[in-house]
């Protein structure tokens, strides 16, 4: 982000006490231009902030789809648990059932847990971005 400020000096001189000149004025502008950006590991955090932030995404829109009942014979639907299914494979068999069925909805628990163990990892690799920070921390 870069930030412009100008500042114009208008400053008028009396004239000469004998009247002969005019006053003398004059005018001096000045600008300074301030950038910041935000620093490596402040860069860093957002990526995987925003990685993170889709792979939870997807994983919670399979959770919604799958409690709804979607026709998984839909394009976005099938795309939806195709690629979530990625991010939820390494979950599954962690506990006894992989899904509870009530009606024709499922509770995809695997999914759900896959969604808690996704959260965490964020949290550690945010905490391991965290420890080369340079800027004071605020509390």
């Amino acid at each position: 982000m870069t930030l412009q400020d100008q500042r114009t000096v208008v400053s008028t001189e009396p004239p000469d006490p004998t009247g002969f000149d005019r006053p003398v004025t004059t005018e001096s502008r000045e600008t300074r231009r301030v950038s910041s950006s935000p620093s490596g590991s402040e860069f860093a955090r957002r990526v995987i902030v925003l990685i993170f932030g889709l792979i939870e995404v997807v994983i919670g829109l399979r959770i919604v789809l799958l409690v709804l009942d979607a026709r998984t014979g839909n394009d976005i639907v099938a795309a939806i648990l195709n690629i979530s299914q990625v991010f939820v494979a390494p979950f599954e068999g962690i506990l006894r059932t992989d899904a509870l069925h009530a009606g024709k909805s499922m509770l995809d628990v695997a999914a759900v847990t896959a969604l808690v163990g996704w959260v965490v990892l964020e949290a550690i690799v945010l905490w391991a971005v965290g420890i080369f920070r340079r800027e004071p921390t605020t509390i």
